[in-house]
C-alpha cells in the first residue's frame, strides 16, 4: 500500500516535550508502509526546535521533516506544515502529547470503518503533582472522553489527536483561519465549515494519547480562561457566517448558563466542594457566549506565549 499519511507536530519552544512526542510517533506499529513523513513545524522565530529534530532524524522510521514558520500563531503554523506535504491523509499530534504504539493504526481503522472526513481519538489528561482538589477537574479538562466504541459522532473535537482526509477536511492551501493565531479556535472554524458542507466526524475509541499539561497551564485560572474562550466559539462562528439569529440564540443560551452555573458555583464554594471547578467551568463557557465580541478573546498562543517563555527562560530566546 502506498505511503499516504503524514503526521504533523506543531511546536513552540518545548524541545523535551517534542522529543517525547516524536519518539511516540517513531514507535507506531502496523503503519510502516503507509507513513510517508513526519512534519515538525517550529513556530519559534529563533528556530529552537531545529537541533532537537536534527538529533532525532536517525531514529525516525520515515523522513522527518523540519519546517520553520517564524510568524507566531497556531493557525499559521498548521498551514505551513500542510504546505510542506502532499499526503492525502493528515494526522495531528500536539507537542505536549505522547501517543500509544497503536495510535495511528487505530485512527486509520476508525476512518476506514466510519468513512468520516475527520476522526478523533481519546486523550488522557496528565497534570503535575500539587494541583490538589483541582486535579480531577484538570485531568478531565486537558483530556478528552468519547464513546466506548468506534463510530460516527455528531460533533467535532480539537485538532490534537485527529486524522483528516485532506481533500474534504482541509480545502485549499491554507485551510486554518489565521485570524485565530493568538486566541486559538481555528479548528472550531474549520470543523464548523466542514459540517456545513455535509462533512462527517468519526471517533476511534482505541486511538489513545496522553496530554501532559505544563505547570503554568495546570491551574484553575488558565482552565477557566480557556473555558471562556471555548464558549465564545459558537456565537463568533455564527457572526462570521452572517447569521444574527444564531448569534442571539447562543447569547441567550450563554445568559442561562452563566446564571444557573454561577449560582451553583457560589453555593458549592460556600461548602468548599471540589465540584465547584466543574460548575465554574460551565459558568465561564456561558459567559463566553455572552461576551463573544471580537477583541475580547483571551490570547493563549503566538506572541503572548512567546513573551511568557521569554520571561521564564530568556536564555532560550
Amino acid at each position: 500500500m502506498a505511503a499516504d499519511i503524514a503526521v504533523i507536530v506543531p511546536t513552540l519552544r518545548r524541545p523535551a516535550e517534542l522529543t517525547r512526542a516524536l519518539r511516540s510517533v517513531f514507535a507506531q506499529t502496523g503503519v510502516e508502509a503507509r507513513l510517508r513523513e513526519i512534519v515538525v513545524v517550529d513556530n519559534d522565530p529563533k528556530a529552537t526546535a531545529r537541533e532537537a529534530v536534527g538529533a532525532l532524524a536517525a531514529e525516525s522510521p520515515c523522513p522527518l521533516m523540519y519546517v520553520h514558520e517564524p510568524q507566531p500563531g497556531v493557525a499559521t503554523a498548521r498551514n505551513a506544515a500542510l504546505q510542506s506535504t502532499d499526503a492525502p491523509l493528515i494526522a495531528f499530534l500536539d507537542d505536549d502529547e505522547a501517543a500509544e504504539p497503536h495510535w495511528l493504526s487505530a485512527l486509520i481503522a476508525g476512518q476506514v470503518e466510519t468513512g468520516a472526513d475527520v476522526v478523533f481519538g481519546p486523550i488522557r489528561g496528565r497534570v503535575p503533582e500539587g494541583t490538589g482538589w483541582r486535579t480531577p477537574y484538570l485531568e478531565r479538562f486537558f483530556g478528552r472522553q468519547g464513546p466506548a466504541e468506534t463510530g460516527l459522532i455528531d460533533h467535532a473535537y480539537g485538532c490534537g489527536n485527529a486524522l483528516m482526509v485532506r481533500a474534504t477536511a482541509l480545502p485549499g492551501p491554507a485551510p486554518f483561519d489565521t485570524t485565530s493565531d493568538q486566541s486559538g479556535g481555528e479548528d472550531d472554524a474549520l470543523f464548523s465549515a466542514l459540517s456545513a458542507r455535509g462533512g462527517r466526524f468519526g471517533w476511534a475509541a482505541d486511538a489513545w494519547v496522553d496530554e501532559f499539561a505544563p505547570s503554568h497551564r495546570a491551574t484553575l485560572k488558565y482552565a477557566l480562561a480557556r473555558a471562556f474562550a471555548y464558549g465564545q466559539s459558537p456565537p463568533q462562528i455564527a457572526h462570521r457566517a452572517g447569521k444574527p439569529a444564531s448569534v442571539v440564540f447562543w447569547m441567550g443560551v450563554g445568559v442561562a448558563q452563566t446564571l444557573v452555573w454561577g449560582v451553583a458555583s457560589l453555593a458549592l464554594m460556600l461548602i468548599a466542594s471540589p465540584r465547584r471547578a466543574e460548575t465554574l467551568d460551565r459558568a465561564a463557557r456561558g459567559l463566553g457566549k455572552v461576551l463573544w465580541m471580537e477583541g475580547l478573546e483571551p490570547h493563549f498562543y503566538g506572541a503572548r506565549e512567546l513573551a511568557r517563555l521569554d520571561r521564564v527562560s530568556p536564555s532560550a530566546a
